[in-house]
């Protein structure tokens, strides 16, 4: 990729360095240590091996800046108007089953707006990247979202919550509104790509929620500077207060709301 702006350098060159462990340990992931964060949720060396190498890229880099990091948490800098938002592995159950659809993920946040963003899959080697009023692009290519204008033509992926993780009433829900007015449902384990992907327009549409803003941060810039349009589940701008997202064009952002609004309509209380 040619005529980066600095920041931009400096998260690039960052994910790949990290990215290069992560190359060496998919594909033996018998090999792994791996330790149980809770139920269905890994954490495994290749990951604290990635995060580390991230954080000290970035913060040799940017000295001053805050940091939010998925393992790690939360980390200070002198600078409290710039924090970066990292998760050094996006897709971690995908990376430990050898399923190749897996991001490191890197969003620079300033004065509470992601202004810049990179999701990079080691495996097929696809660099997501965009800087807020500069667009999105893989590798060299310009992104868009595609411009679908009818929902019953839209191919839609979502997360689906599994043991331990999520109210699965409510997502059945959800599903089973969806299902019936669409042309495909996928689910992938990382929105990370997902985000990037409606920003590629591989998927018209994106939803999930019980997502960290780890999960969120740098896919949510590259959809919005290639076009797209975000919203939390209920329609507002909390996205990362709610930790819910809906991704798609202008044009089908309302119907695929109101339909995962009537999913939830429908979903049986907690007793």
């Amino acid at each position: 990729m040619q005529n980066l702006s600095p920041t931009l350098t400096v998260m690039v060159n960052a994910a790949r360095k990290a990215a290069r462990g992560l190359q060496r340990d998919f594909g033996e992931v018998e090999n792994l240590q791996v330790s149980m964060k809770g139920p269905g949720d890994f954490v495994s060396s290749a990951d604290l091996k990635a995060e580390k190498i991230l954080r000290e890229e970035l913060q040799k880099a940017r000295p001053g800046y805050g940091m939010l990091l998925e393992e790690t948490g939360a980390i200070e800098g002198s600078d409290k108007s710039h924090r970066w938002i990292v998760d050094p592995l996006d897709g971690t159950t995908n990376f430990l089953h050898g399923i190749p659809q897996f991001a490191i993920s890197i969003g620079l946040e300033r004065q509470g707006q992601m202004v810049a963003g990179v999701v990079y899959n080691p495996v097929s080697d696809e660099m997501f990247i965009a800087e807020k009023g500069r667009g999105s692009f893989l590798n060299n290519r310009r992104l868009r979202v595609a411009n679908r204008r009818d929902i019953n033509q839209a191919v839609v992926c979502t997360g689906i919550p599994h043991m331990g993780r999520g109210n699965h009433p409510q997502a059945l829900a959800e599903l089973a509104a969806v299902m019936p007015h669409v042309a495909g449902i996928r689910r992938t384990g990382s929105a990370a790509l997902d985000l990037s992907y409606v920003a590629a327009g591989r998927f018209d549409g994106f939803w999930e929620s019980d997502l960290a803003p780890w999960d969120m941060a740098a896919g949510l810039i590259i959809l919005r500077e290639a076009g797209g349009f975000a919203t939390d589940i209920t329609g507002g701008e909390q996205i990362f207060k709610t930790k819910s997202v809906i991704a798609t064009n202008d044009m089908l952002a309302r119907p695929l709301l109101d339909l995962i609004r009537k999913g939830r309509r429908s979903a049986p209380t907690a007793s």
